[in-house]
């Protein structure tokens, strides 16, 4: 009698459904491969967490490489939609607007979702390292093209010699300013550290 009532809290939560349960099912295996490692993620340890049973889970997602597939492409479209809706528009112009801007924006999506930054760039896992390199790639080309016509602009002596050195620079500051914010032992806001950054990148990047 005791077994059965322990038991029926974890068979209530089944009337959600497959549909609705799902996206719970991903973020508590988000939260146990951050916080304990990608091979801390199985069936059993997601049901203990949500406190449902196994087939709740099951009724999810087939098998663990399945949930772990959903997992990756979830946080993978996270990542290249806030990357790319952190990047200027246009060319930067003569202000630091849009730079700071842009980095105002990167860090507000971290602070809003830093379990997903973290299980990207810091998951030991190749397949995940490659994700996350295929992002940096997409915001690489995306730099590039927005700060050769910036240059251009500027007349920069030798534009196409530093181009390359420069969006490099650009994009480590970008990853050492989540790296300092996901940190939170500065006392740092997404605006303030954005508006330090990016002022700074941006003084950076016009007098090259």
């Amino acid at each position: 009698m005791g077994s059965e009532s322990a038991v029926r809290p974890r068979q209530r939560a089944q009337h959600l459904g497959p549909q609705r349960r799902r996206p719970q099912v991903l973020d508590t295996a988000l939260t146990l491969a951050v916080s304990e490692g990608l091979s801390a993620v199985t069936m059993a340890s997601i049901a203990d967490r949500m406190r449902v049973t196994r087939p709740v889970v099951y009724a999810c997602f087939a098998d663990r490489v399945q949930l772990i597939d959903a997992l990756r492409r979830r946080e993978e479209n996270y990542l290249i939609h806030d990357l790319l809706a952190t990047l200027p528009g246009r060319d930067l112009g003569t202000d630091e607007t849009a730079v700071v801007t842009s980095f105002r924006t990167l860090l507000q999506l971290t602070a809003a979702r830093p379990e997903s930054w973290r299980f990207l760039a810091e998951t030991p896992d190749p397949v995940i390292s490659e994700e996350f390199g295929r992002g940096r790639r997409i915001a690489v080309n995306r730099c590039t093209a927005l700060l050769r016509g910036s240059m251009l602009g500027w007349g920069t002596t030798a534009a196409d010699r530093k181009l390359p050195v420069l969006v490099d620079q650009w994009l480590a500051a970008g990853e050492g300013a989540v790296q300092t914010l996901m940190a939170g032992n500065a006392d740092w806001t997404p605006e303030d550290l954005g508006d330090f950054v990016g002022g700074q990148v941006f003084r950076m990047l016009r007098d090259a």
